[in-house]
């Protein structure tokens, strides 16, 4: 990681922030380097049970840092190349929040223009402050969105209102943005509900958490037999083990459950 990013883990939660607030946070080549090393740094740690993801400053994410643009197309290269699994490197700054295998909340506020806003959507959950604007903003500089924008609205936007976004680019509020499926939750202290709800979450049986996301995952590009049958199997895999049955003793005794990882 360098030092656009930062990252506090603390009882399974892990509180990373963009950290380059005198740009409010816009995108350059650091800080692309730095999710990408973030996301490969999560994915490894053991006991990790959930990621609130948030900016520093006055916004989440600006997007495209545009005094970096040549540096960015020239580390960049070939945006077909897959350098990434499936990804190009600005495709997985915003996949890799859906890959891991714990829930990600972004907390946002101030705006989420462009890229930020994709990366955000990347995320399980969104919680953005009243006043936050948002913008699909690539249109203004004559592009598309190509950061997974058009994977990761999927079951999130209708089709026709994601057309509007995409060819306006104009700015929503926050409120307007909950109501056409971008944003989860308001709340005037995101950051503090984000870590609420995370701890929340670390709470829970982790494998079943880490279940759930691969089920969620599936059941966006797999047939019903497919989802299905991996319902089952997931089910299979966690009766009767040592966290579940954790959880109902701990339920039963009226207890703060006590898991493994």
């Amino acid at each position: 990681m360098n030092d656009r990013i930062n990252i506090v883990i603390e009882d399974g939660v892990a509180d990373v922030r963009f950290n380059r607030p005198d740009k409010m946070n816009a995108l350059d080549p650091a800080l692309l380097d730095g999710i990408v090393s973030a996301g490969d740094t999560l994915r490894s740690i053991q006991g990790l049970h959930a990621v609130v993801l948030s900016g520093e400053g006055r916004a989440f994410c600006a997007g495209l840092d545009l005094t970096s643009f040549s540096a960015i197309a020239e580390t960049a290269g070939d945006l077909m190349q897959r350098s990434h699994g499936i990804s190009n490197i600005f495709q997985h700054a915003a996949m890799l929040w859906r890959e891991l295998p714990v829930p990600v909340i972004a907390a946002i506020h101030g705006v989420c223009f462009g890229g930020g806003l994709q990366i955000a959507l990347g995320a399980d959950i969104r919680i953005a402050a009243p006043d936050t604007k948002l913008s699909v903003m690539e249109i203004k500089w004559g592009v598309v969105p190509d950061m997974g924008g058009f994977v990761l609205t999927r079951g999130l936007v209708r089709g026709d209102v994601l057309r509007d976004l995409v060819y306006s680019g104009r700015q929503v509020e926050a409120a307007e943005a909950q109501a056409l499926g971008l944003i989860t939750h308001l709340s005037d202290t995101p950051h503090a509900t984000a870590m609420t709800m995370a701890r929340n979450i670390a709470a829970k049986n982790p494998d079943a958490i880490r279940a759930a996301k691969r089920l969620f995952d599936l059941s966006q590009d797999k047939d019903l037999a497919d989802v299905l049958l991996a319902e089952s199997r997931e089910q299979m895999a966690l009766f009767s083990r040592p966290n579940q049955k954790e959880a109902v003793t701990a339920n039963m005794e009226k207890r703060a459950p006590v898991f493994s990882d």
